[in-house]
């Protein structure tokens, strides 16, 4: 391959002097000013004021194992603008290309060269002084050019500098630059890491060296980067085949312990999980007649699935990797990877939600500094869940993920986290889809209670808010999770809600709907909700006494009234004198109320009397006036 460099400098070197004298002996200083031609006016042609440039061109002579190039050349310019530090690093990036191979030939070439810069007895000399100088820049590449060059994998290339257009030069320099723009895509593919040997991914890992497997190892994954539509009639079975063999075989490598994760393996592993993963899903159609939370629907399964369960069980085996470099993965993973990665929970593929799930907890447990945004962008899923939608296929798999998250939350609890709890935990009670995800939900909410107690008066004012009213499978839910809650709060939250909170339980007593009823009957049975009962007896026995008393003489169900007896028996037990209170209380109440709608009846028959009499007087008159009317007309 042939290469050729070509740097354009600044009318002074004396910044450029300043910046090699780290890497070049004083004695060479010279050189690099003779090379620069700082001191020759409009070498390359058209110059502007002081915008006058020397350069310098080397040629670079390399064949590579697998690619030949036999006449290309390829051109990189590094303009450096006037008032900034000159930097090396990207030429050190091109030449570190080229020197993990074997150390190529430097020379000069003086065709690419006008007459003003080298004269002709001079090629030799200066070729070999050349050498010299550039024998001693570095060989790696420093961290920000590498960072740089990965985040150029994602699907962008960079483009460096500006090509000058040079009249004085001649054919030579001009054709040069216009093949940089022909080839420069081919040369630098995205998918190709600085430094990495190029080897067919077809060759099985069994057939290839102990040196070359790491290679292979990514060009298997820049293989693999290539996606086919098995949706259409055309569906590239053959390619797709070959696909899945390299897929079986990168996951057998990895789980044999022998893959390292490099930088440039852990570039082309992230590529390749973008370039399969992450895509965007079609809109479901939801009849507006039809829908809620108990219409059975079709599960629907992507058909790439057998690729896709492969490139999880990779990244997975990639998180969980003992020896990774935890600064150089958290540039790739990044807030994009991972906004990406929680879009997919609204897969219809509950396979699919389920390996997500495992990887974004490891995720969230290994890169701390990402923990922030994934609570926050989980949050903006469950607004927009809650509050426009209503509808998301991973909102189970995210609570479950919190719900160990919640565990480990360090005490006391942070502000953010408690806001967390109120602003987004207690709404997702609303929608009429919670039942799929109320299991979930309920375990954290508890774990919130149980790391910090005095936030159970605020989950229970919050069940309260949004208690169903006319849904009774969700109000069942309620009260099962209003059982889990009050089973870890502790006295002194519970007796600030505890006139609203038994209001509402004897409302579900009371209600018509006898498995409601006996759900709330079945509170009873509890020991820690009986001890409350016991202790605060004073004050709920007169909120729940009436509803008993109602259910004793309305309710339509054989099972709810035995329920009801029963309970009125635990409670005389419990204290019979305030039974008796409550009882007496009760018939003055439905004494005094008789007594209200007898006066009311009365009222109305005296009202409906005074009307008769008002009609039949306004009748009497229309008839003692009609001779007179007639007379008068």
């Amino acid at each position: 391959m042939y290469a050729t460099v070509v740097w354009l400098c600044p009318q002074r070197c004396s910044d450029v002097h300043r910046h090699v004298e780290g890497v070049l002996e004083e004695s060479e200083l010279g050189i690099c000013q003779q090379y620069y031609g700082c001191n020759q006016r409009n070498v390359l042609g058209t110059g502007h004021g002081n915008s006058q440039i020397g350069s310098i061109i080397l040629q670079l002579n390399h064949k590579q194992r697998f690619l030949t190039f036999s006449t290309s050349t390829l051109s990189l310019f590094f303009t450096i603008q006037k008032r900034k530090t000159p930097s090396l690093s990207l030429l050190c990036s091109f030449l570190n290309f080229y020197g993990n191979y074997d150390t190529p030939s430097l020379t000069p070439s003086p065709s690419l060269l006008p007459n003003s810069f080298f004269q002709t007895n001079q090629v030799g000399s200066s070729g070999t002084m050349l050498k010299q100088i550039l024998n001693k820049l570095p060989k790696k590449v420093p961290k920000l050019d590498a960072a740089d060059s990965a985040q150029s994998d994602y699907g962008s290339i960079t483009t460096f500098g500006n090509v000058f257009q040079c009249t004085n030069v001649g054919v030579a320099i001009s054709s040069k630059l216009n093949a940089v723009k022909r080839v420069s895509s081919a040369v630098f593919p995205a998918s190709m890491s600085v430094g990495v040997e190029d080897v067919d991914p077809h060759i099985s890992f069994k057939d290839a060296s102990n040196t070359q497997k790491q290679n292979l190892f990514i060009s298997k994954l820049n293989f693999c980067c290539n996606v086919y539509d098995l949706s259409g009639p055309d569906k590239n079975c053959t390619e797709q085949n070959v696909k899945h063999q390299a897929l079986v075989e990168l996951l057998d490598f990895v789980s044999s312990g022998f893959a390292k994760f490099t930088e440039p393996a852990i570039t082309a592993l992230c590529k390749m999980c973008a370039s399969n993963l992450f895509r965007v899903f079609p809109p479901k159609f939801r009849p507006s007649a039809t829908g809620g939370e108990t219409e059975d629907e079709e599960l629907i399964f992507d058909p790439a699935w057998s690729n896709l369960q492969i490139i999880y069980d990779l990244l997975l085996q990639f998180i969980n990797y003992n020896s990774l470099d935890l600064k150089v993965a958290k540039m790739h993973i990044d807030h994009t990877f991972i906004k990406r990665l929680l879009d997919l929970f609204d897969s219809e593929d509950p396979r699919e939600r389920d390996c997500l799930k495992t990887i974004l907890h490891r995720i969230y447990g290994k890169f701390m500094v990402h923990r922030p945004f994934i609570r926050k962008y989980v949050s903006n899923i469950i607004y927009r869940f809650v509050f426009e939608t209503e509808h998301h296929n991973g909102i189970a798999e995210l609570l479950e993920i919190f719900g160990s998250v919640i565990c480990g939350f360090a005490l006391p609890l942070k502000e953010e986290h408690k806001i967390f709890l109120c602003r987004v935990l207690i709404p997702l009670h609303k929608p009429k889809s919670v039942g799929i995800y109320h299991q979930q939900l309920t375990y954290c909410v508890v774990q919130f209670i149980d790391k910090d107690p005095t936030l159970a008066s605020t989950v229970i004012m919050g069940l309260l808010k949004y208690w169903p009213v006319t849904n009774s499978q969700k109000e069942l839910m309620f009260i099962s999770e209003l059982e889990e809650v009050l089973d870890v709060t502790i006295m002194s939250e519970l007796q600030k809600i505890m006139v609203p909170l038994f209001r509402r339980i004897a409302c579900c007593l009371n209600s018509y709907h006898y498995q409601v009823a006996e759900r709330a009957h079945l509170l009873w049975n509890n020991e820690h909700f009986l001890d409350v009962v016991t202790q605060n007896r004073q004050v709920i026995l007169p909120l729940v006494f009436s509803a008993l008393v109602h259910n004793t003489q309305n309710h339509w169900n054989r099972t709810v009234l035995n329920q009801t007896e029963n309970m009125r028996k635990m409670l005389s037990h419990m204290d019979e004198d305030l039974v008796l209170a409550c009882q007496r209380k009760l018939e003055e109440e439905d004494s005094r109320s008789s007594a209200a709608a007898e006066r009311r009846r009365i009222t109305w028959e005296r009202l409906e009397a005074a009307a008769n009499i008002q009609q039949h007087v306004a009748v009497g008159g229309d008839v003692l006036a009609s001779p007179a009317c007639a007379v008068v007309c």
